[in-house]
C-alpha cells in the first residue's frame, strides 16, 4: 500500500494508491490535486517506522479520458522521483488480466487509512483492511449515483486473487454499499504503454494525451 500525502489549498487531503513498478505508483485521478509525497511500507503513518520508503513524485499521469464531473476513466500513475527498494512492508501488487472482469459473490479485499467511523471525519492513522463482496452491474443500478463521494481511502487497491482488480474511486458518505472502484482490467493496456514511454530516453516528449 502506498499513502500519498497531498497538500491541497484546502489542507492536507490522503489519498491511497499502491506499487506497480518500483518507480510507478497507480491511484485515482481525482487524488492529481495538490503536493504529494508517497510514504510506502507504513502501518502508522504518523510514526516513523523502520519499514517505511518516503519518495517525491516526478511526474502525475491522469488517464487521458479521466472527467471530473462523471468520474469515469478514474485512475493515475505517479512516476517516482527515484525507484524504491522492494522489501517484505514495499511491495509491488500485479496487474490483473487485460478485460477480464469479476464474477458477482466474489470476495476481495480493500485496504487504507480512511474513516472508521460515522462520528468523524478524521482519516485514521494505521492501516486498516476489510473484505467486500462483488456486485453484479444490475445490482449496482438501484444505488442513485449522485449520492456517491470518496471517503477517504480513495486510490487504494481493490485485491482479488492477488491482483489489483479495482481502484478505489468514490463510495457512500455513510459509508455503506456499494463503493465503486475503477476496473483496472479495462485499463491494463494504457498502464503499460504509459511505463513504457515514461521510462524511455526522450519520454520528456510525451505528453498524457498522447498515450490513449
Amino acid at each position: 500500500m502506498a499513502y500519498l500525502k497531498r497538500k491541497t489549498c484546502k489542507g492536507e487531503e490522503p489519498c491511497g494508491g499502491f506499487l506497480v513498478r518500483k518507480d510507478f505508483v497507480l491511484t485515482a485521478a481525482h487524488c492529481v490535486d495538490g503536493d504529494i509525497t508517497v510514504l510506502l511500507g507504513a502501518h502508522n503513518v504518523h510514526r516513523d517506522e523502520e519499514t517505511q520508503q518516503r519518495v517525491s513524485v516526478r511526474r502525475k499521469i491522469p488517464h487521458p479520458g479521466y472527467n471530473k464531473t462523471s468520474i469515469e476513466n478514474d485512475l493515475m500513475l505517479l512516476q517516482l522521483a527515484e525507484p524504491v527498494e522492494l522489501t517484505d512492508a514495499v511491495r509491488t501488487i500485479p496487474l490483473p488480466q487485460a478485460g477480464r472482469t469479476m464474477e458477482p459473490g466474489s470476495v476481495c479485499s480493500v485496504a487504507g487509512w480512511g474513516r472508521t467511523s460515522l462520528d468523524t471525519m478524521l482519516t485514521s492513522n494505521i492501516l486498516h483492511e476489510v473484505e467486500l463482496e462483488v456486485m453484479s452491474d444490475e445490482t449496482f443500478r438501484i444505488h442513485p449515483l449522485p449520492a456517491l463521494i470518496s471517503q477517504g481511502d480513495s486510490g487504494g487497491p481493490l485485491v482479488c486473487d492477488r491482483k489489483a482488480q479495482g481502484i478505489v474511486s468514490f463510495g457512500k458518505k455513510d459509508g455503506s454499499p456499494p463503493r465503486v472502484f475503477t476496473r483496472v482490467s479495462a485499463y491494463v493496456s494504457w498502464i503499460k504503454k504509459t511505463m513504457r514511454a515514461f521510462s524511455s530516453p526522450g519520454s520528456h516528449a510525451e505528453s498524457p494525451a498522447s498515450l490513449r
